[in-house]
């Protein structure tokens, strides 16, 4: 009774509703508040508080949703475990990074382990930073690479690397004349910057705080790719961390000048895991290669 009880019970808090649970599982929406019932019962406390049209959890629920979950995360470690051990290269891995690090050099190690493990099947999702977190706390992606490090006490950072922000722009622009350049020797250029509340646009405005010069970008935009063609095309002067830019300065349709200020917070990658999940198989030795290609591109 335990093991299905438990079941119901997580898959009616996994999507919020005995209802939605009951089309997943094929059940009847009874069957699924008796087991949970019973299983409230055998514990002594209440799993989900009553009264309400959508399921909500108690602390006790909680923590008993975290506990199936964990389950479900060490069966899945332990099959990559067996498959290592019979020596089947099989598996999937599932990704959530951020979508400055997409490129030529991320692509090529993606084919590069794929070709040395044909049997892996790999999900990349582009994400936000906020959006990879939450993929790898819900194990919706077993590994993470995100533009800064993460206070969340349930995420393990298994790799930080700090990435000083550079002015990028293309070779011909005025401003890859110039060894460095200063917030104010931004300022006589058009701008492309990231929306307010983004952690590279904070790290400007408080530089521009010190040195009492306002910038004001001619295109505002979340999109780091954006970013780049804007600066690549030689319209605009654009501020990003070195590693999302590999391949145009590896190309040259983009240079890179150090940003003068001491002061500035620079920006960290950080490869994140979910903490209680064992990596183990395909996911392990892709983390391991993510990490020791980080350090590398650093």
């Amino acid at each position: 009774m335990w093991d299905s009880a438990l079941y119901y019970f997580y898959e009616a808090a996994s999507l919020g509703s005995m209802r939605l649970a009951s089309d997943k599982i094929g059940v009847a929406v009874s069957s699924i508040s008796r087991q949970i019932a019973q299983l409230e019962a055998e514990l002594g406390i209440a799993l989900i508080e009553r009264g309400r049209r959508s399921i909500r959890l108690t602390e006790a629920g909680q923590l008993a949703f975290e506990y199936h979950r964990n389950q479900l995360a060490d069966r899945e470690a332990l099959l990559n475990q067996i498959q290592e051990l019979r020596e089947v290269k099989t598996g999937r891995i599932d990704l959530a990074i951020g979508e400055g690090f997409f490129g030529p050099p991320f692509t090529e190690l993606i084919v590069q382990f794929q070709a040395r493990n044909p049997g892996i099947a790999i999900t990349v999702t582009s994400c936000s930073s906020s959006e990879g977190i939450r993929m790898v706390l819900e194990d919706e992606a077993h590994i993470g690479m995100i533009l800064h490090t993460t206070s969340e006490p349930k995420i393990r950072t298994r790799c930080a690397v700090a990435q000083p922000l550079m002015v990028l722009c293309a070779p011909d622009h005025p401003a890859a004349a110039m060894e460095t350049l200063t917030i104010a020797d931004l300022k006589p250029h058009e701008l492309c910057m990231p929306p307010q509340g983004f952690r590279i646009r904070t790290a400007l405005n408080d530089a521009q705080k010190r040195s009492q010069v306002w910038l004001e970008p001619r295109l505002v935009t979340n999109s780091l790719q954006m970013m780049r063609e804007i600066a690549k095309a030689g319209r605009a002067v654009t501020v990003l961390p070195r590693i999302s830019a590999l391949a145009e300065l590896e190309e040259g349709s983009l240079v890179a000048r150090p940003l003068r200020d001491e002061a500035i917070e620079h920006s960290t990658v950080s490869l994140i895991h979910r903490l209680g999940r064992q990596l183990e198989g395909a996911p392990a030795r892709l983390l391991a290669v993510l990490e020791a290609k980080l350090k590398s591109w650093s």
